[in-house]
């Protein structure tokens, strides 16, 4: 079917309010489950085939986290479903207030290729939770996990109810085009923004989940060895392809050198001695991915790493050195592995640094000075952080994750994204065994009651 045809059939399944049913929401779920279950060797020969990603690491960042999104949506989708209770006003009185979800109906979720199997049934899972249709549109870039995808949406789903549209960015624009109750949205900012226009022609609500430079603070009182070691998982996992990742490290030149040297140490205890046959390093996704990479790297001074070989997508752990605020490698999210290294003496350097960009999905900073910490997190916008670690804000899923500004708009995570695909009703539940007259005309005599009761309220 055509993305019209795909469209016109959710819509139609959607009138029969089938997907109101909250027991079919969770059967759902559950053949869903059943579904992945059965497919795990094959998920991780599939992220193998299209990212280079260990069985250890594709368990880590998208089976298992896809796997507990499951199970808590199977146990609490009853609950989540239910009328929320609202202090009523007393101005209401007899009254009692309620908040109820529904679903928004036809949605649209188009997922990217850096984590192809989490990011694409993370959203879905609460889509489809919250009652909705889900049209997925996965990455063309990851061709074994997109089709992947679209064998397990099949055994689980009907195809009217949950279906996967596979191709290029031309489908993308011809679903972006249709009159959709509701958009999700990972990429870029440039691609976001896109999706947004596409959006407000339809007056379609969306959730963006972008990117940006995420800076990474370490000041002189941070515990250096506990710093590298966090630093270099978070920003070399997944080959540095992550959109919470630390773009750019801003170290005090006091500690500079000490934490150049803890890095490459736990670079080599990562990787060993000959990087390029780890088997935990992840290759760079695709070609024009890597000649933009490397020429980053033109005209930079290299502390570590640089080594690169084209043909396998191989680039190793790069450490480049005090870069400019104009070179290449600090125009624009890095989304590889390679790591700039900008000392700085004062806060001012700091604030110059980073509001020269545009507000960052995450922000890290690596201190023991309890008022620095304070500082940082009240000084700097973004969308989520951590205090000495990064990206692992996202392994909380009662932390709702998001941008702000540039990096994105609305957040899920959890049930959050149960809340992100639902509208909930305000309605206020009157009681008739008495109905007080104050706020019925004729009005005079009555302004002075009504000022002392809200006075008193």
């Amino acid at each position: 079917m055509n993305a019209k045809q795909l469209h016109k059939s959710q819509l139609d399944f959607f009138k029969t309010r089938k997907t109101v049913d909250v027991s079919y929401r969770v059967k759902s779920l559950q053949l869903l489950k059943r579904a992945i279950e059965s497919r795990e060797k094959e998920i991780y020969k599939a992220l193998a085939t299209d990212l280079s990603k260990s069985e250890f690491e594709a368990f880590l960042t998208e089976y298992n986290v896809i796997l507990g999104e499951l199970k808590s949506y199977i146990k609490k989708t009853r609950k989540l479903s239910q009328p929320k209770k609202v202090r009523p006003s007393i101005l209401n009185f007899p009254s009692r207030s309620r908040r109820y979800p529904e679903p928004y109906g036809n949605t649209l979720i188009i997922s990217p290729w850096n984590y192809p199997f989490q990011l694409a049934l993370g959203p879905l899972i609460g889509a489809v939770a919250a009652g909705n249709t889900v049209v997925l549109k996965p990455s063309e870039f990851t061709t074994a996990t997109s089709q992947l995808l679209s064998d397990i949406i099949e055994e689980a789903f009907e195809k009217e109810h949950v279906c996967v549209a596979l191709g290029d960015a031309t489908v993308a624009q011809e679903l972006t085009a249709l009159p959709w109750n509701y958009i999700f949205f990972t990429g870029s900012p440039a691609v976001g923004k896109k999706i947004y226009q596409a959006a407000a022609k339809h007056l379609t609500p969306v959730t963006l989940e972008l990117g940006g430079k995420n800076p990474c603070v370490i000041d002189s009182t941070a515990h250096i060895k506990v710093a590298a070691k966090r630093i270099v998982w978070a920003k070399f996992l997944n080959a540095g392809q992550t959109c919470i990742a630390p773009d750019y490290l801003l170290v005090h030149k006091d500690v500079k050198n000490k934490l150049v040297n803890e890095i490459k140490k736990q670079i080599h205890e990562f990787f060993g001695a000959d990087v390029k046959n780890s088997p935990d390093l992840p290759r760079v996704i695709r070609n024009d991915q890597f000649d933009r990479l490397m020429e980053m790297l033109e005209n930079e001074t290299i502390l570590q790493g640089g080594d690169n070989d084209r043909a396998s997508l191989y680039l190793a752990p790069t450490l480049i050195d005090e870069p400019s605020r104009e070179s290449k490698v600090m125009q624009q999210e890095i989304f590889g592995p390679i790591l700039p290294v900008i000392s700085y003496e004062k806060k001012e350097d700091l604030e110059q640094w980073i509001d020269s960009y545009e507000k960052p999905l995450g922000a890290y900073c690596f201190t023991s000075n309890s008022k620095f910490e304070k500082w940082f997190l009240n000084r700097f916008s973004f969308g989520g952080g951590v205090i000495n670690d990064s990206i692992v804000q996202f392994i909380n899923d009662r932390l709702p994750f998001g941008g702000v500004g540039n990096s994105g708009m609305g957040s899920y995570h959890g049930e959050k994204t149960f809340e992100t695909f639902s509208h909930y009703k305000s309605i206020v539940h009157r009681g008739t065994w008495i109905d007080l007259p104050l706020k019925y005309a004729p009005y005079q005599g009555k302004l002075k009651t009504i000022k002392k009761l809200l006075q008193w309220l």
